[in-house]
């Protein structure tokens, strides 16, 4: 122990001491970017954020740090990120590479480049944070609108049911349906004409009378013919005997005849086509003619 004290207060060891904080103390990166003017020490710098930068992503990655520990690694990897950005511009200054343009992107693990809101990015165990996991969701994208010609591609005459009765299958099938619901019917019927005392109710049956109808047994459709001709014809005579039992009305004025109308109407025409067309001393004479009358 004597002799490690000893070489520790040798003055080589004093001087190299002072030395290495010397070299400390200069090395400081400077706390704005605009101060150095030397391109590779921007270089350097820069070189030296990335590595912090990359320290603290590797960190970050473990989600058992707490909440709290999380959220400051992951400013502290944003304020770097802003802070190497001010380095890469003094390095365009400076005539060096533009790293903003031909730079490599942030990309997480998954390959992808790493979102953020308004400059600020997320990394590791910051993106399950609570508030967090809600921006990264994506909603799903609406499913394609199909167009117009699409919709009617596969729209036949199938579609609008034209085609329906052409399988043979529907068309026996209501044959059938049909013949059975005549004979039901029919049976309701008869049951109902040759029972006229039941007092069962047929629920389909209308209930307005037949006036046509005969009473008595049910015959073919001859005699049905039959009866509704001596029916209509018994009509006619009953109003051919209310027509004559009607007072009958006479007129006392003298009604012309025929040849009597033809005669004034062929008058009536002559007269017209003389006072068109005969000269007024023609017209005047022939009025005098009548006033005086043949007899004068």
């Amino acid at each position: 122990m004597a002799r490690n004290a000893e070489k520790a207060m040798t003055t080589l060891a004093r001087w190299r001491a002072a030395h290495e904080h010397t070299e400390q103390v200069k090395d400081r990166r400077p706390y704005l970017a605009s101060e150095c003017k030397s391109l590779p020490a921007a270089e350097k710098w820069r070189s030296q954020i990335i590595r912090e930068i990359s320290r603290k992503v590797a960190q970050i990655q473990n989600a058992g740090l707490g909440e709290f520990r999380i959220r400051d690694l992951n400013d502290e990897i944003n304020k770097l990120l802003r802070e190497k950005s001010h380095w890469e511009a003094q390095i365009k200054e400076l005539d060096g590479p533009d790293y903003a343009r031909v730079g490599p992107r942030m990309l997480d693990h998954d390959g992808k480049e790493v979102p953020g809101n308004r400059g600020y990015k997320y990394f590791g165990a910051a993106k399950d944070l609570p508030g967090v996991r809600e921006l990264f969701e994506q909603e799903p994208p609406p499913p394609p609108r199909k167009t117009r010609g699409e919709l009617m591609k596969d729209i036949d005459a199938d579609y609008y049911g034209y085609r329906d009765d052409d399988d043979g299958v529907l068309i026996p099938l209501e044959m059938r349906e049909e013949r059975l619901i005549i004979q039901q019917k029919v049976a309701e019927w008869k049951a109902k004409k040759l029972n006229p005392d039941s007092t069962e109710v047929v629920e389909d049956e209308p209930d307005e009378p037949d006036i046509y109808a005969v009473e008595g047994e049910v015959g073919s459709d001859e005699e049905t013919d039959e009866a509704t001709k001596s029916s209509t014809k018994q009509r006619d005579e009953e109003d051919e005997e209310a027509l004559s039992t009607q007072p009958r009305f006479i007129a006392h004025v003298s009604v012309p005849s025929q040849k009597e109308v033809e005669a004034a109407l062929l008058e009536r025409k002559k007269q017209q086509l003389l006072e068109k067309y005969a000269s007024p001393a023609i017209n005047r004479n022939r009025k005098r003619r009548n006033s005086s009358g043949p007899g004068n």
